[in-house]
């Protein structure tokens, strides 16, 4: 029943698609049907690059998110264990996050080049404010009552940061490293539309540059796929390494 209820929306915004396709209202460039866009779909496996433009994508997000996981952590991690730190950082990333980062897309064009570099920076500084804020709080917020016992049992801080601090703070990791994930592919997508000749988002503009939105259609359909395989993954290893406690907030 709960799957039937979770499937129930996207079965009827399809059903409402294929409805505006098959009225005449519109044309087909605009509202292709979703048969045009399921075989165009099949056709993309068949291409000889197929794989090759998916990875292509995959790579420069990944390579993105994984530069600013690590940073990201570690500077959260030092901005909530240390109110110097915070005092110095937190006005930074708090004052810029409301800012657009693609707008800065050319400057990394013109200081990276056109290639994969300028990409992956920008997936980087895209990836990394959700991480560094969600780790700040999570450090930040230690049970203190936790804290103590482990200082009154003996324990150095060498031992308070490994045995308390990071088990605390791993739940709020990877709760940025979620809201991360799909942003580094919403904006690896972006960037290939932008300045690319390869990759998943350069074969969306393509397809509809060329009036063929039934083939973009399946491209965007990938891509949305992609992105729910990717966050369920993470779901999965975030359920594997922190078998000690579950956010109610963090599931669906």
């Amino acid at each position: 029943m709960k799957s039937i209820r979770a499937l129930a929306p996207i079965l009827i915004l399809l059903a409402a698609w294929e409805g505006a396709a098959r009225s005449g209202l519109w044309s087909r460039i605009v509202f292709p049907s979703l048969e045009a866009i399921g075989r165009e779909f099949l056709a993309f496996f068949a291409r000889a690059d197929a794989w090759e433009q998916i990875w292509t994508s995959l790579y420069r997000a990944f390579g993105g998110f994984a530069l600013a996981a690590v940073v990201g952590v570690l500077l959260g991690m030092m901005m909530g264990r240390s109110k110097l730190v915070a005092e110095l950082l937190d006005p930074l990333f708090s004052g810029t996050y409301a800012v657009p980062k693609l707008a800065l897309f050319p400057i990394f064009i013109f200081v990276f080049g056109i290639g994969s570099l300028s990409k992956v920076a920008l997936i980087f500084l895209e990836c990394l404010y959700p991480i560094v804020i969600m780790t700040y709080h999570g450090a930040a917020g230690v049970n203190r009552v936790w804290l103590w016992s482990a200082q009154n049992m003996g324990a150095s801080r060498w031992q308070v940061l490994r045995r308390v601090v990071i088990p605390a703070t791993t739940p709020y990791i990877f709760a940025g490293f979620r809201v991360a994930v799909p942003v580094a592919m919403i904006v690896v997508v972006i960037t290939e539309m932008i300045s690319s000749a390869d990759g998943l988002g350069y074969l969306v503009i393509y397809s509809l540059s060329s009036l063929r939105t039934d083939r973009m259609l399946a491209v965007v359909v990938l891509i949305a796929l992609i992105g729910y395989a990717l966050d369920k993954l993470l779901v999965l290893a975030r359920n594997r390494l922190i078998y000690w406690e579950k956010l109610d907030t963090y599931y669906v």
